[in-house]
């Protein structure tokens, strides 16, 4: 884009910014309240995007992986995560992991999710996840970045593009959250099929757990 960041029109989140603590440590401090459907709340906040896409006419698709080790991973085919340049050539992404979500975290008239609890946004997924790796390709350039509690940790990290685009969320929700889930495979399954404009595939990886 080569155009001064300042410029730039915030549509979901501010570009002028890049981490949010005060944000992150506020959701992390009543997480009760942000996610009251615990890990399958998380889920489904990312699961939101991919059906953002969908409905916009981009991609379709969407693979939600569950690993034996509590993780979870949201795949989708849609464009990625808008990244940019700015008018010094610095690549920007938007700060979706570590800041609000403009449309619903401060607004009592944001939509609902599946499961009948509002929607936050992607920062309360990272906020309460030990580790999330964001893994975007885009038609300028993939990458992958790492967080922790939302933070990231590394920079971003390029890597060869293979001609497809989409965005990979891998996050480990916290400890407490996946110790107080009793959320089953079904319930994910079920809720998640309610959004007619993306297709879901569930990928059970964690032998006979059955439960998020």
């Amino acid at each position: 884009m080569d155009t001064p960041r300042a410029s730039w029109l915030n549509t979901t989140h501010d570009w002028a910014s890049t981490v949010d603590l005060d944000h992150l440590d506020h959701i992390r401090k009543n997480s009760a309240a942000f996610a009251p459907g615990g890990i399958l709340q998380l889920v489904l906040e990312v699961v939101a995007y991919a059906v953002d896409e969908a409905e916009a006419g981009h991609g379709g698709l969407c693979r939600i992986t569950l690993y034996s080790d509590g993780s979870v991973a949201v795949a989708d085919n849609g464009r990625g995560t808008d990244t940019r340049l700015d008018e010094s050539g610095h690549v920007v992404k938007k700060p979706v992991m570590a800041t609000k979500d403009l449309r619903f975290f401060d607004n009592p008239d944001a939509p609902f999710l599946p499961d009948t609890h509002i929607r936050r946004g992607m920062s309360v997924v990272a906020a309460l996840s030990t580790w999330l790796i964001h893994t975007n390709r885009r038609l300028n350039g993939s990458w992958i970045q790492r967080y922790e509690h939302g933070v990231p940790t590394t920079d971003l990290r390029p890597f060869a593009d293979d001609l497809t685009t989409g965005t990979t969320v891998h996050f480990l929700p916290d400890e407490p959250l996946r110790t107080a889930s009793n959320t089953s495979f079904d319930d994910l399954a079920r809720l998640t099929q309610s959004w007619q404009h993306l297709s879901i595939e569930v990928d059970d990886r964690r032998g006979t757990q059955r439960s998020l």
